[in-house]
């Protein structure tokens, strides 16, 4: 609340006070009479009269302090999406209805600070009642690594009999997606995520002690569409400057997308001596999935603070069976592990248009079973990136954001590049 407001404000209350004392002033200014019913008809009219001041009073405390809660939540959600950005963050992206509109006149569009990139999926700021944002965005990953199996059994330590089969994979992955969101309320939205997926893998494998000269190259590739994903956000409170924020989500994962199970997976490949190798990649995960999530976000000037807690649990299949160029090989019912994940960050912005914004993004994937037993190569993984975003306010209602992951542990992508364009409507 601004200056100009307190003083209206305390003006206001003061006019009030002043002419309610002033009533009885002018009731007693009044000649005395001896009338005992005049004397007590005049003290009804007092009485009254003061009741009728006091009345009024109340009604304009009140609504001075409804304007006051007002104008703090407008100027804390005002903070926050200056700060953390009104167009869908990510990993901890996102999540803050707008507030009423205060009184006075709102601070000009141009002048105001600009939106901190989202790095994570969920979005910064809430979408507000009845407004639409469709946000285009365009991912690249790239990841490598070195694998060795050992097919075979040993007889004692360090002796083995059979093959040593030695594998380099290194994976392209580009994911074109529109995400749309809309605004039921001030304090819930729902989001539909549809991907585009296009895969490019090359594998360079070959068995141990046989030299690069007998190296055997297999490259594979997959498009199409990706998981669609539904998701609903709430906001449960009223924050502000230095007061959080908490929304809670809900996202439904479809399995859309073309599943491991469907793609051949050739196991006649020279120099890939395990589970042989997909000819065609998948585009999508072949199972459906929930996940609940809880986001924080704690706006303290000149900065925002967020992070978010959530868990992924994967649905089960049943009868399922791989399709290999040998014939259809039945696992049974697959049971993928949950996925415990969780984020932090901080949004800073850096001027009138730009910002920047840093976090780390963790999950850890719990371990297959097949047929109720946990697979033979069943391992927990654990995935950790550190990110970095950028944001440029093009306009009134379109944003372009940035952000860049590095994997930090052995199983996630070397480097993630996402640029996304929210637009509201």
């Amino acid at each position: 609340m601004n200056k100009r407001s307190r003083l209206l404000s305390i003006g206001t209350i003061g006019c009030t006070a002043i002419a309610f004392a002033s009533a009885p002033a002018r009731a007693q200014s009044n000649p005395p009479t001896d009338d005992p019913d005049a004397r007590l008809t005049t003290l009804k009219q007092r009485i009254d009269e003061q009741t009728r001041q006091l009345n009024v009073l109340k009604r304009a405390l009140a609504e001075q302090e409804a304007r006051i809660d007002e104008m703090r939540r407008a100027l804390g959600t005002e903070a926050l999406a200056a700060q953390r950005g009104g167009a869908g963050t990510g990993g901890g992206t996102t999540q803050v209805a707008q507030a009423p509109a205060p009184v006075g006149q709102a601070p000009d569009e141009s002048t105001r600070r600009p939106e901190v990139a989202p790095i994570f999926e969920q979005p910064g700021v809430l979408t507000p009642k009845d407004k639409y944002v469709l946000e285009p965005s365009l991912q690249y990953s790239y990841s490598s690594s070195n694998r060795i199996s050992l097919v075979g059994y040993t007889i004692i330590p360090a002796i083995l009999i059979g093959a040593i089969d030695i594998r380099e994979v290194r994976r392209t992955t580009l994911t074109g997606a529109l995400t749309g969101r809309f605004g039921l309320s001030n304090r819930f939205e729902l989001e539909a995520k549809v991907p585009y997926v296009y895969r490019a893998d090359t594998g360079v494998g070959r068995e141990f002690l046989q030299g690069a000269a007998n190296n055997s190259i297999f490259d594979s590739t997959g498009h199409g569409l990706g998981d669609v994903e539904l998701t609903g956000r709430y906001q449960f409170n009223d924050g502000g400057l230095d007061r959080p924020y908490y929304i809670g989500s809900l996202r439904f994962k479809s399995r859309t997308g073309k599943d491991p199970f469907e793609v051949q997976t050739s196991k006649n490949v020279i120099g890939f001596r395990d589970d042989g190798v997909q000819t065609e990649l998948p585009t999508g995960s072949g199972f459906y999935g929930l996940q609940p999530a809880v986001t924080m976000l704690y706006p303290s000037d000149p900065a925002v603070f967020f992070g978010t807690v959530s868990y992924l649990y994967t649905f089960a299949r049943n009868n399922v069976s791989r399709n290999t160029d040998t014939g259809p090989e039945f696992l049974g019912k697959v049971a993928p592990g949950g996925i415990f994940g969780f984020n932090f960050g901080m949004g800073l912005g850096l001027n009138e248009k730009s910002s920047f914004s840093i976090g780390y993004d963790h999950a850890s994937v719990g371990k297959t079973k097949v047929q109720g037993q946990l697979a033979a190569d069943a391992v927990r993984i654990e995935l950790g990136t550190l990110l970095l975003g950028y944001s440029y306010r093009l306009g009134e209602k379109r944003t372009l954001n940035v952000s860049l992951g590095a994997g930090l542990t052995r199983d996630t992508p070397d480097v993630t590049l996402t640029v996304r364009m929210p637009m509201t409507f």
